[in-house]
């Protein structure tokens, strides 16, 4: 017998009781740490009283899997519990748990379909003793989203959303949405490690802010979050940089 929405918020609101807020003034917003991203958002880093939108670049299962990491890695950063609200149950926590999202700061909610998922993350976004809100969803009108704006607003719980790829296919962040920024993430081949050495080395993902409030979209070649959810650039990139830096010096 399926559960009411009205079930489903009562349920998540005894869950979120036991969750307090640490009473501490924190920054307004998240830095991922790299400064060629962290230059390139208005304000430097992504506001935490904001909803983002998150979609994979294909239906495939690893640009689909890049995506949720890269969430997962945002939330991990972020200061306290998580709730993740989902439609399906494909979520592989030890995935998560690489990508420094530790399974103690989970809360989990399931919704049956996209409108209680979107009242389920809005309950948690206005509960303000969260880190982070995360769901998934395959469609989200304008409605929806300024919905989850408000509701973030005023407060210091990142608001994260993915939209997953529809079977009639087509582009999930065509859809207008009032998102202070639009991510797409596509993975990419791993850096050949060493001659000798056996496997491949970190995953890396092909990271593209589709659009942003008040700047300029822009994209990444990045490596994939690490056990503290933190991106990094490519080692070649890092030694290009230091090798101009090196050279800015000599010239000075």
């Amino acid at each position: 017998m399926p559960v009411s929405c009205p079930a489903i918020i009562a349920e998540l609101r005894e869950s979120l009781k036991k969750v307090e807020s640490d009473g501490l003034r924190r920054r307004p917003v998240l830095p991922f740490g790299i400064a060629p991203i962290d230059e390139r958002l208005a304000p430097g880093g992504l506001r935490l009283d904001s909803l983002h939108e998150i979609s994979a670049a294909s239906p495939a299962p690893s640009d689909d899997a890049a995506a949720t990491l890269f969430m997962a890695g945002i939330a991990a950063r972020a200061w306290g519990p998580v709730l993740w609200v989902v439609r399906r149950r494909d979520l592989f926590a030890p995935g998560l748990y690489q990508a420094g999202l530790a399974p103690g700061r989970l809360i989990y909610a399931e919704a049956g379909d996209d409108a209680e998922l979107l009242a389920l993350m809005e309950e948690g976004l206005r509960h303000r003793g969260l880190g982070a809100v995360v769901g998934e969803v395959k469609r989200a009108a304008m409605p929806n989203t300024r919905r989850l704006q408000l509701a973030a607003e005023g407060g210091k719980t990142i608001a994260l959303l993915m939209k997953r790829h529809a079977r009639e296919g087509g582009n999930p962040l065509a859809v207008p949405s009032a998102a202070m920024t639009r991510w797409r993430i596509a993975s990419a081949p791993s850096a050949p490690l060493p001659v000798g050495d056996a496997g491949v080395g970190r995953a890396r993902w092909q990271v593209e802010l589709v659009r942003q409030r008040g700047g300029e979209s822009a994209d990444w070649m990045m490596e994939a979050c690490d056990e503290t959810g933190r991106l990094a650039l490519p080692a070649r990139l890092v030694d290009r940089t230091a090798g101009a830096g090196r050279a800015l010096s000599r010239a000075a």
